[in-house]
């Protein structure tokens, strides 16, 4: 089953010659459950691609459907409140609230969102998390990779049709890193969860079902 596809997708920044093309025409479609790396040198579109995926700008042209949904059709609240519950994003830089403990942070959407927190899911994710010895930390409290994981934590949270991980390791000495990559394989196998993952490193990107590698804002490669 079909849960995101991407039609014809167009970036473009400035006009004349100031005219850069940051994504040129993509199209392609993910199946629900799947994890998908999206790999890339620096400024060859995958990062502005991962943002038109999760609401976070407007295309210059083209659609994005995630569950059916065009998500270009709504007015800005109602894409806000369609990202909010239906893209987990997780971030190279953790931007966890500093004066919020673990799991407060990891239910913040849900708060903004005025929706009940269901405990039992909250005790799941902490235990999948390894978290659950310190959910009443800070962040300063934590290390890198722990953090990490409570932003990953922060995006399944809502049970998201699809995650979008923006160099998730990006940030971590390789230990951590394979911990969170191992992390993001197992929420995938053991929730189902459609994952999308942005990375320059290809070690990483062949822990992940399917690899597309985009070049001067064209997909040049899949497999």
């Amino acid at each position: 089953m079909e849960i995101l596809r991407v039609e014809k997708l167009t970036k473009i920044y400035g006009k004349g010659e100031n005219k850069v093309v940051a994504l040129d025409n993509v199209s392609f479609s993910v199946e629900k459950g799947e994890f998908v790396a999206i790999v890339g040198a620096s400024g060859s579109g995958k990062s502005t691609l991962l943002h038109l995926i999760g609401g976070v700008d407007r295309p210059t042209k083209g659609k994005v459907f995630i569950d059916g949904k065009n998500i270009y059709e709504m007015n800005d609240d109602k894409l806000a409140i369609f990202r909010r519950r239906q893209i987990g994003l997780i971030y190279q830089f953790y931007n966890l609230i500093p004066i919020l403990n673990v799991e407060e942070n990891i239910t913040l959407p849900l708060e903004l969102d005025k929706r009940a927190v269901d405990k039992s899911h909250l005790d799941e994710l902490l235990e999948l998390l390894g978290l659950k010895n310190r959910k009443t930390h800070l962040p300063n409290e934590l290390s890198g990779g722990q953090q990490q994981r409570v932003s990953i934590g922060r995006a399944l949270i809502t049970n998201p049709a699809i995650i979008l991980a923006d160099e998730p390791t990006g940030n971590l000495d390789s230990k951590s890193s394979d911990e969170i990559v191992s992390l993001l394989k197992k929420s995938n196998k053991e929730y189902k969860q459609t994952m999308i993952m942005i990375t320059h490193n290809m070690e990483i990107a062949k822990e992940a079902d399917r690899i597309i590698k985009i070049e001067d804002g064209k997909i040049v490669e899949e497999n």
